[in-house]
């Protein structure tokens, strides 16, 4: 380079590979790139320009490449250092990401967390739970997604996700787990079915009527095949499905009868719900990662729900 100040010694030897290099001189380089002159350098990090010049030459000795070239008293960017002022741009970004977050995990009630729901819990008791943690941490961001249960499951044991509550059907091997709910289904009927007069529904109701069921694979359908099959009834299953709410909107539409989730929020007349006896069981597990200790903000969210249940 034209300035001695910048130039490398021309009897040091560069081990390539290794690099001494520290954030000062990073910040020097990133201020010279921005500003064009040593001296404008210096005045934004409040040092002497002598220092911007050592800074940069000790950067230079330590990449083993010129940075700078002076023409006409300005500092031109070598191709080298325009390659490097682009890696060090998207370090920075990273760096005051770390420490916004940095930030938010002190500042109580800042922060994010991760949640993962199965569809009938996530149209009314987690937005319950939402409501009750952001009481507690109002500018925390809660990131929720309705998802399968096989994919909550997924999405937690990943890492990905904080907590998520999911149906009893998913593996949990991976998971730390516990029992969250354990709840008696309801029987969907539309409101102009004769079987809506009554106050609650047995088996034989059900024979030969036409009825909306979940997918095999539903424990709570399983259970209810297995009470069906001792009494001799056979339901017509005109629909198989996954989600509740498809179920309330069949009902709604009159094409079946369905059972539902007892959390699932009905505000459409066109609905009528019934106890259904014997009772079927239906249950939703609270997944986290494996290994991860609970941070407090989901320690708090987990309280949240407890108290939505």
């Amino acid at each position: 380079m034209g300035n001695p100040s910048l130039a490398l010694p021309r009897n040091k030897q560069i081990e390539r590979g290794t690099f001494d290099l520290n954030i000062r001189q990073i910040e020097t380089f990133a201020a010279v790139m921005k500003t064009g002159t040593a001296s404008r350098a210096a005045e934004t990090l409040g040092i002497t320009q002598p220092a911007v010049s050592r800074s940069l030459a000790q950067l230079e000795s330590a990449v083993g490449f010129s940075l700078f070239a002076r023409v006409r008293n300005r500092l031109v960017p070598t191709p080298e250092a325009k390659q490097l002022y682009r890696d060090v741009e998207s370090t920075f970004r990273g760096i005051d990401s770390l420490r916004a977050s940095a930030a938010r995990i002190r500042d109580r009630g800042s922060g994010e967390i991760r949640v993962a729901t199965l569809a009938a819990l996530g149209s009314s008791l987690v937005p319950r739970a939402v409501r009750h943690f952001q009481k507690k941490h109002q500018t925390v961001r809660v990131t929720l997604h309705v998802l399968l249960s096989r994919h909550v499951r997924d999405v937690v044991a990943s890492g990905q996700f904080d907590l998520g509550l999911a149906a009893d059907e998913i593996d949990l091997t991976g998971v730390t787990h516990q029992l969250f709910a354990s709840r008696h289904a309801l029987c969907a009927i539309p409101a102009g079915h004769p079987l809506a007069k009554k106050p609650k529904i047995v088996p034989r109701d059900l024979d030969d009527m036409p009825f909306i069921a979940y997918v095999p694979e539903d424990r709570s359908r399983q259970r209810m095949e297995l009470i069906l099959q001792k009494t001799g009834v056979v339901p017509r299953v005109v629909v198989e499905t996954i989600f509740t709410s498809t179920v309330c909107s069949l009902v709604a539409e009159g094409v079946g009868i369905g059972m539902v989730h007892p959390y699932v929020t009905v505000t459409d007349a066109r609905i009528v719900l019934r106890p259904f006896e014997p009772a079927i069981e239906i249950r939703s597990y609270l997944i986290m990662p494996t290994d991860r200790p609970k941070s407090r903000l989901v320690r708090d969210f987990i309280d949240a729900l407890m108290v939505s249940r």
